[in-house]
């Protein structure tokens, strides 16, 4: 027992230090994992035979991921995507598997291990990509929802791909192993109800587990879980997320097929169910720690002796696969229509192998697919792969990036034929709202925005705004600066309005500027700049919230806005002096002082909250309402008779 006890030790530590690294350094958590298991098996020693045991203990973490992977899987969405996901996704996954195979078998390689390892290398890695996209704000682009096609196909195929693996199996790798196989299943007590089954019995067996699955996650799923949740007890709701997953499992692995097929399938049906989101909650910690545990162990099973001895192999197959797989994707990618740029980033992202290449890998050992050496040369084709994505998006930013940027034409700055008593910088969701009150009340405004795609929006809408960069002076001049009483700050860039509130403040400081911040910090940037009005952009719609919070929790609505007025000028009493303590700091106002001062706005703040109201009546009491219906009239009667 202190032996496991040891052993878990080491893992759990090993991922503790290195995916915090890895992530600070800038690579994802799957590399992180690796890393982990490269340092503590072939690198340190501290693991060794007992990795193999435990990595099929850990690959319970995929099944359970496939599981999450169909509850995503509505099918509405997947239909809206069904050009892209079916055509990009599907030729990608086609073309990539043969040409794969195809070179595989101008080596020499057997037919079923070169269509093995080309499903294996087809995949990418969708951990990787989709975080790396979110990081960098590319998911909404053309070339992110293209790579996200891709990956969601990847993801879908899998299933078939585990399905079609055993059907691969090597007869002499199966004689060679079928002796330790069964030794293995008499000594862990192996079940499987279809052994010996004549093929037409097996059939029926199979399509009758798997329409139990279907009819079961759509009749009896529900009646379940509102028994569970009606106990309140969460530990409870989870214990009947894993039985259920665990169950599924145990039942397709009795008749001899795929537990993460049944998996995924229940996921499928559960897509719409109301329990949908409480299922993820209590699957997603068990998913994620197994996944990781078994990203640790591939590292650790990874055989350096095999890169020390054939490294220009493995270097030619990495370069093979990335090569192959880029000009596919390039080249789909193109004949689907995406952008020039876009259609780099969906080739660089989806140039690399995944992590799915790590479990189709297992499987396929398993099955007696794919010899060991064949094995070990793979798993650090496709860890070497992954390990390279961060340089691929690396030089799609310092290099692809600027030299589409300069080729293409810039749109020029549209001439400012009109003037008015207020410029707007910016037409985003904070300045459209500040003109369009101003507009409607009969002032003229003249908008400048740097992005030609919301201009052209806009102007859809029959909004005027001007395309143009509103940090420019002689844009500034063409708009009529010098007449404007009003100059509104509401640009999507912190230095930039800084800068611009600078600059007005110096060349015209005549004009009223008021200004948006994001926050506190940037707040006094822009007062320090000059800005004569700065309004927090979610300072009045957290304050409206709270005051209708109060409300909801039973205060009287003018009882509310009370408190909210108080609140608001306890503020305005306090923050020039933060404002002049922020001033005066070196550490971007984190100083004593200056969390002494917030200390003691807090406590004035709460005070505040306690004081009676101006007419002397108890807080509690609900003095105030609405005059009744004709107390106008009657008041004005009482005007006139006395006059």
């Amino acid at each position: 027992m202190t032996g496991y006890f040891i052993q878990a030790f080491i893992y759990l530590c090993a991922a503790v230090i290195a995916v915090p690294l890895a992530k600070r350094l800038g690579l994802r958590s799957v590399l992180g994992y690796l890393i982990a298991g490269v340092i503590i098996g072939p690198v340190v020693g501290l693991v060794g035979e007992e990795t193999q045991t435990l990595q099929h203990f850990a690959e319970f973490g995929v099944v359970m991921m496939l599981f999450l992977v169909g509850l995503e899987l509505e099918p509405r969405m997947l239909w809206s995507m069904r050009n892209r996901l079916l055509g990009l996704g599907g030729l990608q996954v086609g073309l990539t598997t043969a040409a794969i195979m195809a070179l595989g078998l101008l080596l020499g390689v057997d037919w079923r291990i070169a269509l093995t390892v080309g499903m294996i290398l087809a995949l990418s890695s969708t951990a990787i990509v989709l975080q790396t996209l979110n990081e960098k704000g590319l998911s909404k682009t053309e070339g992110g929802r293209g790579a996200f096609s891709v990956l969601l196909f990847q993801d879908i195929i899998v299933i078939p791909m585990l399905a079609l693996i055993p059907l691969l199996e090597l007869p002499a790798l199966a004689q060679a192993a079928s002796t330790a196989a069964n030794q293995a299943a008499e000594s862990h007590g192996h079940l499987n109800l279809v052994a010996g089954l004549p093929n037409w019995i097996y059939a029926i067996v199979v399509l009758g587990a798997i329409a139990s699955v279907i009819l079961g996650g759509i009749y009896l799923s529900r009646p379940l879980f509102r028994f569970v949740a009606q106990s309140g007890l969460r530990e409870v709701f989870t214990a009947a997320a894993l039985m259920l997953v665990i169950g599924i499992a145990a039942l397709m692995s009795l008749v001899g097929l795929s537990p993460a097929l049944g998996t995924f399938l229940a996921g499928v049906v559960l897509a719409n169910s109301e329990f949908r989101h409480e299922l993820e909650t209590n699957i997603e910690p068990f998913k994620g720690l197994l996944l990781g545990l078994f990203f640790i162990t591939v590292g650790a099973g990874i055989d350096f002796q095999v890169l020390a001895q054939d490294w220009a192999l493995v270097a030619a197959i990495v370069a093979a696969v990335i090569l192959i797989k880029a000009a596919i994707v390039y080249l789909l990618a193109r004949s689907f229509g995406i952008g020039s740029s876009d259609r780099w980033l969906v080739t660089l992202g989806l140039a690399q192998a995944g992590e799915f290449g790590f479990v189709l890998l297992s499987f396929s050992l398993q099955n007696n697919v794919i010899p060991a050496d064949i094995a070990q040369l793979l798993a650090l084709v496709v860890a070497i792969s992954m390990f390279l994505t961060p340089a691929l998006f690396i030089f799609f930013d310092k290099v692809l990036v600027p030299r589409f940027a300069a080729s293409e034409p810039q749109r020029q700055a549209d001439v400012v034929d009109d003037e008015g008593r207020v410029l707007i910088a910016g037409i985003g969701r904070f300045g459209q709202i500040v003109n369009r009150l101003l507009v409607a009340n009969g002032i003229k405004t003249v908008v400048l925005d740097h992005d030609a795609k919301q201009v052209d929006n806009l102007r859809q809408l029959e909004i005027k705004s001007y395309f143009g960069d509103a940090t420019r002076p002689d844009l500034l001049e063409t708009a009529g600066i010098e007449d404007a009483d009003l100059f509104v700050i509401a640009i999507d860039d912190r230095e930039r309005a800084v800068e611009l509130a600078t600059f007005i403040e110096q060349r015209y400081p005549h004009i009223t500027v008021l200004a948006r911040a994001f926050d506190q910090i940037h707040y006094y940037q822009l007062k320090q700049a000059g800005a004569e009005l700065i309004i927090k952009e979610t300072y009045h719609a957290a304050l409206n919230l709270g005051c209708e919070a109060l409300t909801r929790l039973g205060f009287h609505p003018f009882r509310a806005e009370q408190l909210k007025t108080a609140f608001i000028a306890t503020e305005n009493e306090t923050v020039e002096a933060m404002y002049q303590n922020w001033v005066s700091s070196t550490d971007s106002g984190m100083s004593p002082g200056y969390r002494e001062l917030f200390m003691q706005q807090e406590a004035a703040i709460r005070a505040a909250m306690g004081v009676d109201r101006s007419d002397r009546h108890s807080n509690s009491e609900r003095s105030w309402n609405p005059p009744p219906k004709g107390y106008a009239e009657e008041l004005a009667e009482i005007d006139d008779g006395q006059d």
